[in-house]
């Protein structure tokens, strides 16, 4: 189908594009013509020939990818940043109206999203029975032209990254990983640029946490920061003297000598108190609770040593506190009591050159790595680790440690030491078994990976009704299933240092649920009516009022209106200069057309949008040039005063930061007006019934008849069981076996796997064919990744031969510009590289010279690839190498407290950021590519237009 009105050099070329892509094959190339090479075919510089293509080619395969990657990202870029435009729906064609009339695939402007929407959201289960007119064009239409017209405020008017400028960056890095991986080249030779060292890393997250739990070398922030030792005081109250313990802190900062302080819990809890004051409205981690209970230990010492110091000054001699004779490495359950022991054990008296195991109860172990953890969580934010909270904390009142204490610190060292090395074994142990069952894996991948494996997969889940029953690759499929799970819930309650606090909190939720009267509920109530009797409540709107739930959310916003309107009325009286907070009023309520010429206008003349703004004559009132220059010399006081940190000039510069302050604050104001009138819109309750009723009342429906009742207890047994497993696990001396360890945990999971399977498979026969859809929708996703659309292929050589031919592009300079893209990818992936491996190394040095790096992956990471699923790995590591550097969020009170320290901290942010991308290779400037867009957007609507 071609359009009357497209230019006639783009028929032709459609013409040449629908004839090539009728060839079922590509030409036979001798194997030679295809070999790989790093680095770019022409080396930099073009030939008219272009002796690397193939013959009968304009472009190599590797030109062919990255000219067709070049120009799917553009036409991405192009497609997201109009979904922010109030026609982009129209210009998407059915199921939404148009007032263009009907707009046909070959004729969107947007082929790229339409085809993702027709394929993979509107036939997506629940979706699919949408009515075209009642849902998609009266509700989701209507309600999202709304939004567009409202025009929320953007990154730019914020400093800072919006949640929507943040989706929109992960949206288009995912769209073009789908589009250059799902669809193919026409000559079937197409090429990347590969470094196979580049799989040195390792992403498995449960060893990095290995490196989170050393207790040395891990810099925060500037901070390296353990707690090392616990001690006890004695402090007097009225009469007598009360016994305490102080956590012992080892500070280390880069440049300065170890510094050791001593803190009580209630000091802890002062800091957290004094970081809400100092930094409001910051959501801060819970302290932990506190913990008295001892950890037991054996650990060997020669021979000679006296009595005294085969204990620590916290240990069981002078505390008395009771130790467990089981003993324990693991830090692992507050709370747990332990059998009263008052000396540990000793050994006959033998030669200085033996040594003897004694069995040390380390006194309140288990807060201590708590309360490390609780620390090192907060130095993780910028804001915190820079506070004057965090900083009195860690630097007043350095103690010096005597010889007990000195010893309590080894002992503990060697305790977390040997922690991560029982950690590091548990996983070394589930990665062996795990890679025993690869030759069964590797049938299974084969399986999952073919035409409809996923849903064959379900298929048998359907029709067996016990794991023993299933085919031997699907059992094998369970095991490792098995020594997943095991080795995540070894990780979340015991390996990490906030594991106490962890198992407590689950503990005490586990504690509080009534599962019996849960279950009795969900068995006898019909939830579909409660939550359809909830909506009408919350939703009606009796005699055209506003309805509870716009009341509900009204009041919310309201209260924010309210609460930027004190701060800007406070802001106003500051000012003391009505033109200026005027003029900034006005421009945010302004026209978009208006606003956009005032942002480019800032952009041209380099200057701030404040600047701009009071300067702009199209916003009223007119200032007068005394005004004007009053304002331009507060800018000048306000850059003076956040680069060079001068005094004299920051009494100048406040006027410039009020004025800045003053315009966000109308900006989100305005913000919360338009969410507001949004929310009071009808359509919007409308919108939100009709999506209550697609995707709630079919799983209601579905989990009625599975009786999934009967699950609640089933869930609470295992889980009780596995509170069970973990107390064994956590009590065991250092010389367990991890063999065993591992054991335990598998087979918790071996106990309760027929419960869940029994779950999946009562639900599965119960959907109504829910579960089936739900594959389909999943095996069409991967079909195109796989195959690409049933509409042809790209052929980017007819769209270069035929744009050459029409003198669109000058054929050197476009070949060129596309080798240049090619270097640039090459050394973009070496410097990544680089970094990558400049930072293992850090850490290496950091952790003593050890690495953490693990040697083999995690279990189970190696079973399925991402060509698996037809995304190359190449694509795949150029999505994470693409990274944006998104801005830490900072809390409006510290920009409040002090607007130049926060500009100070956002400049030096920047700065920071281009000191960790120096030397990274620049994009180079494309021109005649461009000229390529036309064509290809045609080519692509063809493609794409099922």
């Amino acid at each position: 189908m071609t359009s009357p009105n497209r230019p006639k050099e783009v028929r032709a070329l459609g013409g040449t594009i629908e004839k090539l892509n009728d060839a079922s094959n590509p030409p036979d190339v001798p194997s030679k013509a295809i070999e790989f090479t790093l680095r770019p075919s022409l080396n930099g510089e073009p030939q008219a020939n272009n002796p690397h293509s193939l013959p009968g080619h304009a472009l190599t395969g590797k030109q062919e990818h990255y000219l067709k990657r070049e120009l799917l990202s553009q036409q991405v870029d192009y497609e997201i940043t109009e979904l922010a435009s109030t026609t982009a729906l129209q210009r998407f064609g059915a199921p939404f109206r148009s007032d263009y009339g009907e707009v046909a695939p070959v004729d969107s402007d947007l082929p790229i999203l339409r085809f993702i929407f027709v394929h993979h959201v509107r036939n997506f289960p629940f979706l699919d029975q949408a009515r075209e007119k009642e849902f998609w064009q009266d509700k989701l239409q209507v309600f999202l032209e709304l939004f567009a017209q409202k025009h929320i405020s953007s990154s730019e008017d914020r400093l800072e990254e919006s949640k929507r400028r943040k989706l929109a960056i992960k949206a288009k890095k995912l769209v073009e990983l789908m589009m250059v991986s799902g669809i193919p080249t026409a000559s079937g030779y197409e090429e990347r640029i590969r470094f196979s060292e580049l799989e040195v890393v390792d992403r498995g997250a449960q060893d990095q946490g290995l490196l989170v739990n050393i207790p040395e070398g891990h810099l925060i922030n500037g901070w390296d920061v353990n707690v090392a030792g616990v001690r006890t005081t004695s402090v007097k109250r009225t009469i007598r003297y009360h016994q305490h313990a102080e956590f012992i802190l080892r500070v280390r900062q880069p440049g300065k000598s170890d510094r050791y302080v001593g803190r009580r819990y209630g000091q802890f809890a002062k800091l957290h108190k004094r970081l809400r004051t100092e930094l409001p409205g910051k959501i801060l981690a819970p302290l932990p609770r506190k913990n008295k209970t001892a950890t037991t230990s054996t650990f060997f010492s020669g021979g000679d040593d006296d009595d005294a110091s085969s204990v620590s000054s916290v240990s069981t001699h002078q505390t008395g506190f009771t130790h467990d004779d089981s003993g324990s490495l693991r830090n692992l359950v507050p709370g747990h009591r332990r059998a009263a022991s008052q000396t540990p054990d000793r050994a006959s008296p033998r030669a200085s050159s033996e040594y003897r195991s004694e069995r040390v109860s380390l006194y309140r172990e288990d807060q201590r790595v708590s309360l490390r953890a609780f620390l090192r969580t907060f130095l993780q934010n910028p804001q915190i680790a820079d506070s004057k909270a965090m900083q009195d904390f860690l630097t007043h009142d350095p103690v010096k440690l005597n010889e007990e204490e000195l010893e309590d610190r080894d002992r503990r060292k060697a305790m977390d030491e040997k922690r991560i090395e029982e950690q590091r074994k548990f996983y070394e142990i589930a990665r062996q078994r795990a890679k025993e069952l690869d030759v069964y894996m590797e049938k299974f991948r084969r399986d999952i990976v073919e035409r409809n494996g996923l849903t064959n997969l379900f298929k048998e889940i359907r029709e067996k009704e016990r794991i023993t029953d299933l085919s031997p690759e699907y059992q094998r499929f369970a095991e490792w299933l098995r020594i997943e799970v095991a080795a995540t819930i070894y990780h979340l309650f015991l390996a990490e240092d906030n594991s106490p606090e962890l198992l407590a909190q689950a503990r005490r939720i586990h504690s509080m649920i009534p599962y019996t009267a849960l279950k009795q509920v969900i068995r006898f109530a019909n939830p579909a009516l409660v939550m359809s009797g909830v909506l009408d409540l919350f939703l009606a709107q009796p005699f055209g009022a506003r309805s509870l739930a716009q009341r509900v959310f009204g009041m919310a916003l309201n209260d924010g209106i309210k609460g930027f309107q004190r701060s800007i009325d406070a802001l106003r009286t500051k000012i003391n200069n009505d033109f200026f907070c005027e003029k900034l009023k006005h421009f945010t309520n302004a026209d978009e057309d208006s606003k956009n010429h005032v942002r480019n206008e800032a952009v041209v003349d380099g200057v701030d949008l404040v600047v701009a703004i009071l300067k702009s004559e199209q916003i009223m009132p007119e200032l007068s040039s005394e005004q004007i220059g009053q304002a331009f010399n507060a800018y000048v006081a306000w850059n003076n005063a956040v680069e060079n940190v001068d005094d004299e000039m920051k009494a100048g510069a406040q006027l410039f930061a009020q004025l800045k302050q003053l315009l966000k604050m109308y900006t989100r104001q305005r913000d919360k007006a338009m969410m507001l009138s949004v929310i009071e819109e009808t359509v919007t309750l409308q919108l939100f019934r009709d999506l209550f009723t697609i995707f709630y009342e079919p799983l209601v429906r579905v989990y009625k008849s599975a009786n999934v009742y009967n699950s609640v207890t089933d869930f609470a047994a295992f889980v009780d069981d596995m509170f069970q497993v973990l107390d064994r696990a956590q009590r065991q001396d250092v010389s367990a076996d991890p063999n065993q360890t591992v054991q335990s945990f598998i087979d918790l999971c071996a106990r309760h796997q027929d419960d869940f399977y029994k779950f999946v498979h009562e639900v599965h026969i119960h959907d109504n064919g829910l579960f089936t859809q739900i594959m389909g929708w999943l095996e069409g996703i991967l079909e195109f990744l796989r195959h690409g659309p049933k509409g042809g292929k790209l052929d980017m050589n007819a769209l270069f031969q035929g744009a050459v031919e029409m003198q669109q592009v000058d054929k050197l300079a476009a070949i060129k510009e596309i080798d240049d893209l090619i270097k640039w990818q090459e050394e973009r992936k070496k410097w990544h590289q680089d970094k990558t491996r400049q930072k293992m190394a850090a850490q290496t040095s950091s952790s003593g010279g050890i690495s953490l790096t693990p040697t083999t992956p995690p279990p189970g990471s190696t079973t399925f690839g991402s060509s698996d699923f037809g995304i190359d790995e190449s694509d795949l590591a150029d999505l994470d190498d693409s990274g944006s550097n998104g801005s830490d969020s900072r809390s409006d009170s510290e920009e409040d407290a002090n607007p130049i320290a926060h500009e100070r901290k956002r400049r030096a942010k920047t700065q920071d950021h281009l000191r960790r991308s120096a030397g990274e290779p620049i994009k180079p400037e494309v021109k005649q590519l461009k000229n390529l867009r036309e064509g290809f957007l045609m080519m692509l609507r063809m493609v794409l237009a099922e």
